[in-house]
C-alpha cells in the first residue's frame, strides 16, 4: 500500500477498509514516536502515547478536512496527546537550566561541530535534544528532522508564527549550549571540516 497517497489511504479507510489506516501508521510511526519520546524522554511511556495517538487519529478520521497536510494534522495530535500526558503527570518543565550562548558563541561550535565524525555527532544531537524542555524538544525536531515550516509548527502546536520563531531562537541556542562540552577546543581552534 506504500503506492498509495495520504489522502487514498484516508478514503479507504473512511470506506472500511482498517488496513489501509495501518499503511497510514506504519508510514508516521518512526517520527510520531520521535517527537513523544523527545517530549516525556521515557519509552514505554512514549510507545504508549503514540499507539493513543494513532487510535485518536483514526478515531477522529473523519473529522480530518485536508486543509493542512495529514502528516501535519496527525503530528498535532500526537504533540497535544504527550503535553496532556506531561501536564496531567505534573512532570511538564517549561524551562531548563542552561546557561544560553551567545551568537558568536553559536558559530563557533557549529565549526567545532562539523568536526565530529557524522555517526558521533548525529547521536550526541540526539541526546542533547533528549535533554531540552519538551516544548523545545518538539520544536526542534519539527524543524529540523520533519523540516516543517514556522507556519505549519504554529498550526501543530497552537501557537503563533513569531512565537514560534522565538521559541526556535531560543531552542537552538539551548541546544548548542548543551552542546558545548561535545566539542574540543582543539576541533573549534584546527576549523577544519570533515
Amino acid at each position: 500500500m506504500n503506492q498509495y497517497t495520504d489522502q487514498q489511504l484516508i478514503a479507504k479507510t473512511l470506506e472500511g477498509h482498517t488496513a489501509s489506516f495501518g499503511a497510514l501508521v506504519v508510514r508516521y510511526q518512526d517520527f510520531i514516536f520521535t517527537i513523544v519520546i523527545r517530549m516525556v524522554k521515557h519509552r514505554e511511556e512514549a510507545e504508549e502515547i503514540a499507539q493513543d495517538s494513532f487510535v485518536k487519529a483514526f478515531e477522529g478520521l473523519k473529522t480530518f478536512q485536508g486543509k493542512s497536510k495529514f502528516s501535519s494534522w496527525l503530528y498535532s495530535i500526537a504533540y497535544r496527546t504527550a503535553l496532556d500526558y506531561l501536564r496531567k503527570s505534573k512532570r511538564f518543565q517549561d524551562s531548563i537550566a542552561v546557561e544560553e550562548v551567545n551568537d558568536l558563541e553559536v558559530a563557533t561550535l557549529e565549526n567545532g561541530l562539523q568536526q565530529l565524525v557524522v555517526k558521533e555527532r548525529a547521536k550526541i544531537i540526539q541526546e542533547c535534544i533528549m535533554k531540552l524542555p519538551e516544548m523545545d524538544a518538539a520544536i526542534i525536531t519539527f524543524y529540523y528532522f520533519e523540516e516543517l515550516s514556522v507556519r505549519e509548527i504554529a498550526k501543530i502546536t497552537e501557537q503563533s508564527e513569531d512565537n514560534i520563531k522565538i521559541k526556535l531562537y531560543r531552542s537552538r541556542k539551548k541546544l548548542y549550549s548543551l552542546l558545548a562540552p561535545f566539542v574540543t577546543s582543539k576541533a573549534i581552534t584546527h576549523g577544519r571540516a570533515i
